[in-house]
């Protein structure tokens, strides 16, 4: 068949979960045997999230070809299972430098260029998205109205017209309640609604977003006043768990009125048994196990990926992970104990920049010195390494390159750079898309923890986003001393897991496993950690 299209707006107000929706839709027409990939366009100028703060933007998701994008990435791979690429992530900075390179290259031929066509053309192309799939799926970010979105909506109402029944136009928006009146609000819809109308785009289903259960005199009402069939108005109540949102999808038929729009026969509704077994275990999991979250943010999409891969571990570990974020700006040598003390593991969190390295550096070595399970994850890593050389190795300097102020040369001026700049890193001057991205493969020492962990696979791949390295020429020193190099990159020889052997579970890596856990295959080194907090000696 044709591809067909889904388009995924938001109204009202942000954050209402137009990612959620959409992988979502994605899982509900997967289950249903069609190929789908998920796209998300950004109208902010920005290249792509890389060189924002995590505080603007939440977390930066990492494709496996490299490309820095947004958290809702993460939620499309856990839901659906599929690997997304830098076709999936758009953002207008992107959109813009493709038309103005072209310009500057002359390919216009002398034409005025202008939002409409060229722009909006650019927006359609990449909309369309070449590949062998049944639907591709597109939301915008932003809410409807947003100055920035227009280009985004102009190009979703041409290509309405262009491609007739193949394309859908879900809108998400949001139903407040008010409380002294005591009343579900339905206007901010409407004129939500009417706002996309006044764009020259009807919506074919509504998704609203609520908070208290919807009445069908409530739907039906929006249905008349929105132009939209009745079964075409679904509520999305909030949930104890995102990943109940496609089970109510299904049970409201959302996927089947997807189905009826574009003209394709409903069939039977799937029965999605590995989902439904996944919230089984979900609502049995009671028993709570406390893990201590080391990081410099305090927000909970700063760390998104980490947070979900540790829920689905203790989900199908048959418990409840209760996170407790510990900022390691707070975290000294008085405080540490009171602050991690009655926690079954720690991660040590990833991030940039010198700010609250310290707190997490003491956070590792109360990690190992307590045998507490401690996994840390990138920079995580890089601060296991630093604590070891400091209070182990002897090394009382040792730091990394790039709190230093160094370019890295271990050589010469700093004897004491475990951790190093990257050689290939050394020559670069701007900061976005630059880092070593995306999946990189990694050679697993046999016999060690991570080797039994990833099934006694020798080779394995995993994601990256990093500038700096473990230092090799300190390599003799810490296997002597007892942390173990027991992943290694055979291209660049770069080392990619150390461990402790001796404790409990103590791994450092310097890839993000996060990135590639899902809902339906949780990730191995997450799985193995919270294994080990369950264990008691």
């Amino acid at each position: 068949m044709d591809t067909k299209y889904i388009f995924v707006t938001g109204g009202v107000v942000s954050s209402l979960g137009k990612g959620i929706i959409a992988a979502s839709i994605g899982k509900l027409l997967q289950a249903r045997g069609y190929k789908v990939t998920i796209q998300k366009f950004d109208p902010y100028i920005n290249i792509d999230p890389g060189t924002l703060n995590p505080y603007e933007h939440g977390e930066c998701y990492v494709t496996v070809d490299g490309m820095e994008t947004d958290l809702d990435l993460g939620h499309y791979e856990r839901f659906t299972g599929i690997h997304t690429t830098r076709d999936n992530s758009i953002t207008t900075g992107r959109i813009y430098k493709t038309v103005i390179d072209r310009e500057r290259h002359g390919d216009y031929l002398g034409k005025t260029i202008q939002v409409v066509p060229h722009i909006t053309d650019e927006i359609k192309r990449r909309m369309l998205r070449e590949g062998d799939f049944d639907f591709v799926i597109t939301e915008v970010g932003g809410t409807i109205g947003d100055i920035e979105s227009a280009p985004f909506m102009e190009a979703i109402r041409q290509l309405r017209w262009q491609l007739g029944r193949d394309a859908v136009c879900v809108h998400l928006t949001y139903v407040p309640y008010l409380k002294a009146a005591d009343e579900l609000k339905t206007k901010p819809t409407q004129h939500s609604v009417k706002e996309l109308q006044s764009m020259g785009i009807q919506p074919d289903i509504l998704v609203l977003r609520t908070e208290r259960h919807l009445d069908n005199a409530l739907r039906m009402k929006v249905a008349s006043f929105c132009n939209v069939d009745l079964e075409c108005v679904v509520q999305s109540e909030d949930m104890p768990s995102i990943y109940e949102v496609p089970v109510s999808m299904q049970k409201q038929g959302l996927d089947a009125a997807i189905l009826r729009k574009i003209g394709i026969p409903v069939g039977e509704t799937p029965a999605m048994k590995p989902w439904h077994d996944f919230l089984d275990k979900q609502r049995n999991a009671t028993r709570e196990v406390h893990i201590g979250l080391v990081g410099k943010y305090d927000l909970q999409d700063a760390y998104k990926s980490i947070r979900e891969s540790l829920n689905l571990a203790g989900i199908y570990n048959g418990v409840k992970v209760k996170i407790h974020f510990v900022n390691s700006e707070e975290v000294t040598k008085e405080t540490v104990g009171p602050k991690l003390e009655g926690m079954a593991g720690i991660i040590i969190c990833p991030g940039f920049g010198q700010r609250g390295i310290e707190g997490k550096i003491i956070a590792a070595e109360y990690g190992r010195t307590h045998d507490v399970p401690t996994f840390g994850i990138c920079l995580g890593m890089q601060m296991m390494v630093i604590e070891f050389a400091r209070n182990v190795l002897g090394y009382k300097e040792a730091n990394s390159a790039e709190f230093s102020g160094g370019l890295g040369d271990s050589s010469s001026k700093q004897p004491n750079y475990v951790i190093d700049m990257m050689e290939e890193q050394k020559n670069i001057t701007q900061m976005g898309g630059t880092m070593r991205l995306g999946a990189y493969e990694c050679k697993l020492v046999k016999g060690s923890r991570a080797y039994e962990v990833y099934g006694e696979q020798p080779l394995i791949s995993e994601r990256h986003r990093h500038r700096y390295e473990f230092n090799n020429q300190y390599q003799e020193e810490y296997e002597a001393a007892g942390m173990k190099c027991v992943g290694i990159n055979p291209a660049a020889n770069l080392v990619e897991i150390v461990e402790i052997p001796q404790l409990k579970w103590y791994i450092g890596t310097q890839f993000h496993p996060e990135y590639s856990s899902t809902v339906l295959h949780p990730h191995p080194l997450f799985m193995d950690f919270i294994k080990s907090c369950l264990t008691t000696d």
